[in-house]
């Protein structure tokens, strides 16, 4: 392994792209088995480019294929790589995920997908070129604060914008407990602070097309990693500049997880994160009359009174509701799945249970008659 046998603190190769002395001690098993550690910067139809300590490969992730689409090898995971087979690498096993940012896909199946695990940071890149939808922000959050990642907003292209003053305080208003920082790619506004807050650490950069992720990647990297397409001026939205999650090593330490456009942010077993995003809500709730209060029309109702005061807005109590109702409907569809899956399993061992009694009684496939 990487331990040295000195009293000085251990020197790990991958200390850069986070590897740390739990995840050492997590591989013990896979280096007696004489697997390498590599943290996955790229996944691509069935193979993933992985650095290692000795440099970059890309390896088959066949074996490690699952039927649930929840571990499926994805950008920022741990692997343990064999690099014997005359055919190439091959990653054998991941280790545990310490967080993992899952959006609900747009199929009929009610299935998440990972977008990024083991991250520390979620930044959710916001324009102000366009109009502040703070719906959608709240649903970012809920989905951050569900991966177990910390959240961070950041309203990029503030040089497009006379006054941000505003922008920042309604920014500010929809994210309780968050940091909030105004960039510009173009004046270097806030890119130190941005800079200083991600170093060390694996973020992910998440947001709309058109956000300016390329451009901020860039900026915050020092170099022209990403390719930047322009915007359409009608609607200030832009084209999937970035087609895949790649991770790439930040100049201070620390790795940053560019990602596509995302059109759909569907919920995903949000509650934790939906209680966090909506902590201000939360905390009223706790003052109101009745524990099973709704929020409608109860008397004692703090939810209700906030309202009525002005410190609570219509438009983030109805963003609640609405979030609250998908998470529910998303919920049941997704037990529905689990029920159907434990009934086509519990068929398929049924059935292979009746062969095999058919066969200790002698009858091959079919019955025999006992006269």
């Amino acid at each position: 392994m990487f331990n040295n046998s000195s009293g000085s603190a251990p020197q790990l190769p991958l200390a850069g792209y986070g590897w740390d002395e739990e995840r050492d001690a997590e591989f013990t098993s896979h280096a007696d088995e004489g697997l390498v550690p590599g943290r996955v910067v790229r996944v691509d139809r069935g193979l993933c480019d992985v650095v290692t300590a000795a440099g970059t490969l890309r390896a088959d992730t066949a074996l490690v294929t699952p039927r649930d689409p929840m571990r499926i090898v994805c950008t920022g995971d741990w692997a343990a790589i064999d690099i014997t087979p005359a055919a190439g690498p091959v990653v054998r096993a991941l280790l545990p995920r310490r967080t993992t940012f899952v959006r609900s896909t747009s199929s009929k199946r009610s299935e998440g997908q990972v977008l990024a695990a083991n991250v520390d940071h979620a930044v959710i890149a916001v324009s102000l070129a366009a109009e502040l939808d703070l719906g959608r922000l709240e649903r970012f959050l809920s989905l951050a604060w569900t991966s177990g990642a910390q959240p961070l907003v950041v309203l990029t292209k503030a040089d497009l914008v006379e006054d941000t003053a505003y922008l920042l305080a309604d920014a500010v208003s929809a994210a309780p407990g968050v940091q909030v920082i105004v960039v510009s790619a173009v004046t270097g506004e806030g890119l130190d602070v941005l800079a200083a807050v991600l170093a060390g650490t694996t973020s992910v950069l998440l947001g709309s097309s058109g956000a300016g992720k390329s451009t901020l990647t860039n900026a915050v990297l020092g170099r022209e990693a990403q390719e930047v397409q322009a915007i359409r001026d009608s609607d200030g939205k832009g084209r999937h500049t970035t087609t895949t999650r790649d991770l790439h090593l930040l100049p201070g330490g620390g790795v940053l997880i560019d990602t596509p456009g995302l059109r759909g942010v569907g919920l995903w077993n949000a509650d934790s994160g939906l209680t966090q995003a909506f902590s201000d809500i939360e905390d009223l709730a706790t003052e109101c009359r009745f524990q099973d209060c709704s929020h409608n029309a109860e008397p004692g109702c703090a939810v209700l009174a906030a309202l009525e005061e002005g410190s609570l807005t219509h438009r983030r109590l109805d963003s609640y509701r609405k979030l609250l109702r998908e998470n529910a409907w998303i919920a049941s569809r997704t037990d529905h799945r689990m029920r159907a899956e434990m009934r086509r399993q519990w068929k398929e061992r049924s059935a292979a249970g009746r062969e095999m009694y058919e066969r200790k009684r002698g009858g091959g496939g079919g019955h025999r008659k006992v006269y």
